[in-house]
């Protein structure tokens, strides 16, 4: 395997194993996310972006400035967080939610706790409207993410149409609007359905959390993997305190809590109920 530092010489940044490992800790410490040894070049790449527009030439100022400077730890988280999604990923759970909401018609409080672009609370969103046959349910949908970037596009609603191919065309014809001239090619999320979500910056490893409970259901899906075991405890439990007794939480695929029978019991396919 090439050592990190036989290729900072290629490199247009200073960068060395101690940066890597320095920001490694400052990820873990700002947002409890851990890096595995192998996204040095992942690190390198988004960070280098940030060094060019405040025009430093090594990692290590940068780091310095990251440890003193709260907006650029804004930016910092930013730049590491992964933000892969699509409209109804994984579409079991948007099917177990629409069953749930049949059977619990009471239902008052939806939190989806990793928004990222918009795409899952939207998918939230049009299942809810598509239930109770309304844009103004008696359902709140509150998306939060640790990414103020992401939740900016989140709330703008504006996506590749490409985005929306796979839906059916009912879906796409009430819950979007298609883009001309300028926007051709794109669509946005019909203003009656963005009204339905209501976008906010949360950090999940932060002491308190500003979200109204009880809760109905939790998404909280490819979250906890980037979490040690510790902290993905730490979490669960905190979210499980919020839930209503007969709640509903949704983990993503690669997510697995069996482990932790104290605070919740599987209830369907990465789908729990908490332990109360």
């Amino acid at each position: 395997m090439t050592e990190l530092h036989e290729v900072v010489a290629q490199r247009e940044f200073a960068y060395s194993r101690r940066d890597f490992d320095r920001v490694r800790r400052l990820l873990f410490e700002r947002a409890g996310i851990r890096l595995a040894d192998s996204k040095d070049a992942m690190v390198y790449s988004r960070l280098a972006r940030r060094l060019r527009i405040l025009k430093l030439t090594r990692f290590k100022d940068y780091l310095a400035m990251v440890a003193h400077n709260h907006q650029e730890q804004e930016h910092f988280v930013n730049a590491l967080t992964t933000n892969l999604t699509s409209f109804f990923r994984e579409p079991h759970h948007f099917e177990a939610l629409s069953t749930y909401l049949k059977q619990h018609p009471n239902t008052k409080r939806i939190w989806c706790s990793a928004s990222s672009t918009g795409e899952e609370p939207y998918s939230i969103a049009m299942t809810v409207a598509s239930v109770f046959g309304t844009f103004t349910p008696p359902v709140s949908i509150v998306a939060t993410d640790i990414d103020s970037r992401v939740l900016q596009k989140a709330a703008a609603g504006i996506y590749s149409a490409s985005g929306i191919e796979q839906l059916p065309p009912h879906y796409r014809e009430q819950f979007f609007y298609k883009g001309k001239g300028a926007q051709l090619g794109k669509v946005r999320v019909a203003d009656e359905l963005r009204r339905m979500v209501q976008f906010e910056t949360l950090n999940l490893m932060s002491p308190t959390w500003d979200i109204e409970s009880p809760i109905d259901i939790i998404f909280c899906r490819n979250v906890m993997i980037y979490f040690d075991r510790d902290t993905q405890r730490k979490i669960l439990f905190r979210m499980v305190k919020l839930m209503t007794p007969e709640g509903m939480y949704v983990a993503g695929h690669s997510e697995n809590f069996t482990m932790y029978p104290e605070l919740v019991r599987p209830m369907g396919k990465t789908i729990y109920r908490p332990v109360n």
